[in-house]
């Protein structure tokens, strides 16, 4: 109760400047919470589609893999699977071209890494507003905790007054910006640094599921994992 009364107070007698910082810092909340909510559903997202991943290679042949790793084609996974099927249907029709220059695993390796590349930066957008905030945030709060102290000690002055109880009402407003501060600078470093562990695990997953798709695209099978063997599967 203590705390929103000081809130309010710093509302009601702040001038424009500190009403201005306390809007930045609210902005700065709310910017970091909608893109903590948004990538943590994203990342839980794909990490569901990793699960069909391993689906993928248990289907009789490549359209039914496809069908198995879902029709969502904003899934890193089947983008990736759609990417090296292309590379390689596109290097076959113009190997009289190709073949001199580029061979087909060095393409099929161009093909899968653009992908990757391409859902590595759908991943990592709006991190950084995450860092920004974190960064930032607990100096935008300093600066209306000095903002608000310096107009509290011209009040004081003007008064005439210094005692204890006229000093520690309007300091302890005052100081209430750096708390504001603070309070929207640790969510944003606690879930920045969240993503990014959880952005890592899907591109660990990606890369895998690439590599083995070079080995399909290349050998015609997928590599196992344990004694070398390979896992055939039919082409499309």
């Amino acid at each position: 109760m203590e705390s929103q009364l000081g809130l309010v107070n710093v509302w009601t007698q702040g001038d424009w400047v500190t009403k201005t910082v306390a809007l930045v810092l609210l902005t700065m909340s709310l910017a970091s919470w909608m893109v903590i909510i948004i990538k943590a559903l994203d990342i839980l997202k794909y990490k569901k589609l990793a699960g069909r991943a391993e689906d993928f290679w248990h289907s009789e042949d490549f359209a039914a893999g496809l069908a198995r790793l879902g029709g969502d084609d904003s899934s890193p996974f089947r983008q990736l699977a759609l990417a090296g099927r292309e590379a390689t249907a596109h290097h076959r029709n113009t190997k009289v071209q190709l073949h001199d220059t580029l061979d087909a695993s060095d393409w099929i390796t161009r093909s899968l890494r653009n992908s990757i590349d391409d859902s590595t930066a759908r991943l990592q957008s709006g991190l950084a507003v995450l860092a920004s905030v974190g960064s930032t945030a607990p100096f935008v709060g300093l600066f209306g905790t000095v903002w608000g102290i310096y107009h509290a000690l011209l009040g004081i002055g003007a008064a005439g007054q210094a005692t204890i109880d006229k000093v520690a009402g309007p300091i302890g407003e005052a100081l209430i910006m750096t708390a504001l501060g603070l309070a929207v600078a640790i969510p944003a470093v606690l879930g920045y640094n969240a993503l990014v562990r959880g952005n890592k695990s899907i591109l660990t997953k990606l890369n895998r599921f690439a590599h083995d798709l070079h080995a399909y695209f290349v050998t015609g099978a997928r590599v196992g994992s344990g004694d070398g063997k390979v896992v055939p599967m039919k082409k499309a």
